[in-house]
């Protein structure tokens, strides 16, 4: 099968991501996951999440751009980008990645500010005198 295309997305991140067959390289902005990681190791494990649980682990080949919020929101992005190509490369994947919730975005959004507030809730201080 040729190039599968998906975008995934959290908070105000986006994750543009391509998948072809391969040998399981995944590249996120042009540098490797662990370059663009680090040593967040949890949030490396969040990305392989959906190729572990479809088992395409090394059979996959993933680029993905991300731009918007920070590194967790794009290792998030990336990872619901990923779930939703694969479900595109091959629809059987999706009985495996629903139940986990791979496939649900994650609409949770910073709320905004109000007037007459500090943040978007929080008060200002009672003074009595």
């Amino acid at each position: 099968m040729a190039t599968v295309y998906a975008t995934g997305k959290r908070k105000a991140a986006i994750a543009k991501v391509w998948l072809t067959p391969g040998n399981g390289e995944i590249l996120v902005n042009g540098k490797t996951l662990d370059q663009w990681l680090g040593g967040h190791e949890t949030l490396k494990m969040k990305v392989r999440l959906p190729l572990e649980a479809t088992k395409q682990l090394e059979s996959l080949n993933i680029k993905a751009t991300t731009l918007g919020g920070g590194y967790s929101a794009q290792a998030d992005a990336v990872k619901h980008g990923i779930s939703k190509a694969l479900v595109e490369f091959e629809p059987s994947f999706r009985a495996i990645l629903k139940p986990m919730g791979l496939l649900t975005r994650d609409s949770r959004v910073v709320e905004r500010k109000k007037p007459g507030k500090k943040k978007a809730r929080r008060s200002p201080q009672f003074s009595k005198r």
